[in-house]
């Protein structure tokens, strides 16, 4: 009896000393992995294919929150389609917070329309973006119809970032006529990074923003030629608190388009061209509504473009543009540097119409540069002129003088010259018109 108490007393000693072993070097270990920046390696050691919890043995290991399109069936040769792998992928990323979807270097993937979408997403998701993803050559490839190639939907904190490119392969497709894809979409999404990608040759407009809130898009590349038809850079449309810095637009229409419903929005640093400038609009388009409010375009480049900052808006519409700033622009070989259109008309011929959305708190702060056509044109409606137009600053000059170089022209403009320009633009009026009806448009917008 003492001897089998003995021995029993033995194995609990053996038992708490090896228990005690297995915790002690375990901790330690994964101590030396983060002092060693080895904890991302731990992570996607264990199970990165399917993303299951590590043996109860090790209850201190997380789950792994690392998934590689590889891992799920990608082949990244260029010419298998790959969606199904991608949808697999995110499907297994989506359950879990912070998790990272993996793209990586040294593949191609051809990928079909694919939408990563939410609601029932895990927050702060990273998709990383080090690989190339291409789509169809041809429209025919995937349904008629389709208004993105590439989209993500209603999801919270999601990053998309990377040494990557997304290829459009829009070349096959600019010359058909038809709907064409947005190549990258967000929709219905909050706290959204896009940063390091290269999009380029996208079927129609590059990146879009869509009912998003706090936005930020930096060191971000889009490269399509200047005669591509339709390919905005970035397009803004229903969103608030978005910050583009830092980023490189060639393309075929505007650099930025700047949509109903915006505001907050702030873009500086930006390199523009060759495309169709900065943009505010077109807006009022079928006698709509639209509000924007609060843009400031700064501390950029525009070469090579058609306009250089510019409002559009068409006849018939309605509500208002408050409160905009464009400073510290330097222009080169730009048709018209500066412009507001409310006469807007896109093909075809426009009626005259007694409304129009209403241009208020305008700044034009420290434009300089070259232009070959108009250094100014400011054609306001006559029923809703432009108020409180601010020039400051301006300096332009013909990039070559010819017959086609115009002067400055101001229609239906009220405002300031803070100091001389060169050209004198001494078109701009100082009286303020009656603010009845512009008063309404504000009003609107309030609501």
């Amino acid at each position: 009896m003492k001897n089998q108490n003995m021995k029993i007393c033995m194995f609990a000693i053996l038992t708490f000393v090896l228990v005690w072993f297995l915790q002690h070097e375990g901790v330690n270990a994964t101590r030396g992995m983060r002092q060693r920046g080895g904890s991302r390696l731990l992570k996607e050691t264990f199970y990165p294919r399917y993303g299951e919890t590590f043996p109860s043995a090790l209850p201190y290991r997380k789950t792994s929150t690392i998934f590689n399109v590889l891992s799920f069936g990608a082949k990244g040769d260029g010419t298998t389609d790959d969606t199904k792998a991608f949808e697999a992928a995110w499907l297994a990323a989506c359950k879990l917070e912070a998790s990272t979807m993996v793209v990586p270097k040294g593949s191609v993937f051809l990928i079909k329309p694919i939408s990563f979408s939410g609601p029932n997403c895990e927050s702060n998701i990273v998709f990383q973006l080090d690989g190339t993803i291409i789509a169809p050559k041809r429209s025919g490839s995937w349904e008629s119809g389709l208004l993105q190639w590439l989209e993500f939907t209603k999801l919270n904190g999601i990053t998309i970032r990377g040494t990557g490119v997304i290829d459009g392969q829009g070349s096959g497709w600019w010359s058909e006529s038809g709907t064409k894809p947005t190549a990258l979409r967000f929709y219905g999404s909050s706290d959204v990074t896009v940063t390091g990608i290269t999009i380029q040759n996208s079927q129609q407009t590059h990146l879009k923003f869509d009912n998003c809130q706090s936005v930020q898009v930096f060191e971000v590349t889009v490269s399509s030629p200047g005669d591509s038809p339709n390919t905005d850079g970035i397009h803004l449309q229903n969103s608030q608190d978005v910050t583009i810095h830092s980023t490189k637009l060639a393309c075929g229409d505007d650099c930025v388009s700047i949509q109903t419903g915006c505001s907050g929005v702030n873009i500086q640093n930006v390199d523009c061209g060759p495309g169709h400038g900065i943009s505010i609009g077109s807006l009022g388009k079928d006698n709509t509504r639209a509000c924007v409010s609060n843009i400031t375009v700064r501390d950029t480049k525009i070469h090579d473009t058609m306009t250089g900052v510019r409002i559009k808006t068409w006849q018939g519409g309605s509500g208002s543009v408050q409160g905009v700033t464009f400073s510290n622009i330097q222009v080169s070989k730009v048709e018209t540097p500066i412009i507001i259109d409310q006469y807007y008309c896109d093909g075809g011929k426009c009626q005259n119409k007694s409304s129009s959305v209403a241009l208020s708190e305008i700044s034009y702060e420290n434009i300089r540069g070259t232009y070959t056509r108009n250094p100014v044109r400011l054609a306001c409606s006559e029923s809703t002129p432009c108020t409180d137009v601010n020039l400051d600053t301006i300096q332009l000059q013909p990039l070559q003088q010819n017959e086609e170089i115009g002067k400055p022209f101001c229609s239906n403009a009220y405002g300031e010259l803070k100091t001389s320009t060169t050209p004198p633009i001494d078109c701009l009026m100082a009286a303020k018109p009656s603010e009845k009806q512009s008063r309404n448009n504000y009003d609107l917008c309030q609501n």
